[in-house]
């Protein structure tokens, strides 16, 4: 997750490009989408997998509809964070708004930092998870399989209609599916529907996340500075895997049976870890010598760290975990292909 600003191009130059060049790289990053965020993390199990086609239309064509806004006003990453909070704070409030109903599996009387009918703890984990995992990885290693592409947009105005739909449409359908049937009729609890001025707040919330993004300048991007030293490759990718951990240990504290600290503590320091790990990405790519492969590294770091991180009940189906395994084995046998890859395009 590179946050240093490269301009992208107004226009791409489609003439020249063949179908996969054209089609590809949106491809991928819809199935891409999920799969980080879901699958490799265990959140969706091959038990319950035709889920995965409502998701592809929400995290797939919200990343891909993201990515295509930021490139289009020749924007850079903190653009892209902003709209993957928006994206997250969506899905929480206003499509599946399990942020605001009370956490299956838990006492609804004693869910950790759930204050005025908001799980705040859950909510400050789950955008953050939602924003990194559905949004930021999936779209680095997406532009770093196609690098001639990294600075185009993808579709045209008729695939940025589609795509809107395609959205909307996945997201009537996560709702139903999560809050209509999985929840009374899968974990036994009753349909819980916020208040219509909770959903409102959700939705205000999104628009000033969306006028954050489109506030930054193009040339926002932290200047390049010579003296600057970036750490080597295989150091950034431990580095990711570090930080990208107490993203999994907020989520977890949701299930605690423990003695906690105020809910709000827990909200600070992570605030306080977010923008740690934050100004140190940015600071290492300042440097000159930041690349492809100190890229690759995060999101190599950020991936083994959402996969060796994600929770397995013991109440799991043999298949759930066999599949499981399968699947992120298969994820570290094409990352590493894919650091071969950039390693030899590195050395041309």
């Amino acid at each position: 997750m590179s946050v240093r600003e490269e301009l992208p191009a107004p226009t791409s130059p489609s003439a020249s490009l063949t179908r996969w060049q054209r089609l590809g790289p949106i491809l991928l990053l819809l199935f891409f989408a999920p799969l980080s965020g879901e699958l490799l993390s265990g959140a969706t199990r091959l038990s319950y997998i035709f889920v995965l086609i409502p998701e592809i239309m929400v995290w797939g064509v919200g990343a891909l509809l993201i990515r295509e806004a930021v490139r289009r006003t020749r924007r850079g990453w903190p653009s892209l964070i902003s709209l993957g909070l928006a994206l997250g704070v969506a899905e929480e409030c206003a499509i599946q708004q399990t942020s605001f109903s009370p956490i299956v599996g838990l006492d609804p009387l004693h869910i950790y930092g759930r204050v005025f009918g908001v799980n705040w703890v859950w909510f400050f984990a789950l955008i953050i998870f939602e924003c990194v995992w559905i949004v930021l990885v999936p779209v680095q290693v997406v532009e770093l399989l196609f690098p001639s592409r990294r600075n185009h947009p993808w579709l045209r105005s008729r695939g940025i209609v589609i795509s809107s739909v395609v959205f909307l449409l996945g997201s009537c359908i996560a709702w139903y599916l999560w809050t209509q049937r999985a929840r009374p009729i899968a974990f036994h609890v009753p349909i819980y529907t916020p208040p219509l001025a909770y959903i409102l707040a959700g939705l205000v919330v999104i628009l000033i996340l969306i006028a954050i993004a489109f506030s930054f300048r193009a040339d926002s991007g932290p200047p390049i500075i010579a003296a600057r030293r970036a750490p080597v490759p295989i150091v950034t990718g431990i580095a990711a895997a570090i930080l990208s951990v107490p993203a999994f240990l907020f989520i977890g504290l949701n299930f605690m049976p423990r003695r906690l600290p105020p809910f709000w503590i827990s909200i600070a320091a992570g605030i306080v870890w977010a923008v740690l790990a934050l100004a140190i990405i940015r600071f290492w790519a300042a440097s000159p010598a930041w690349s492809d492969m100190h890229r690759y590294a995060l999101v190599f770091g950020a991936l083994i760290a959402c996969m060796a991180s994600s929770y397995v009940s013991p109440g799991w189906l043999r298949l759930d975990f066999i599949g499981k395994v399968v699947i992120n084995v298969v994820a570290v046998i094409l990352l590493i292909l894919l650091g071969f890859v950039l390693k030899r395009r590195s050395a041309l």
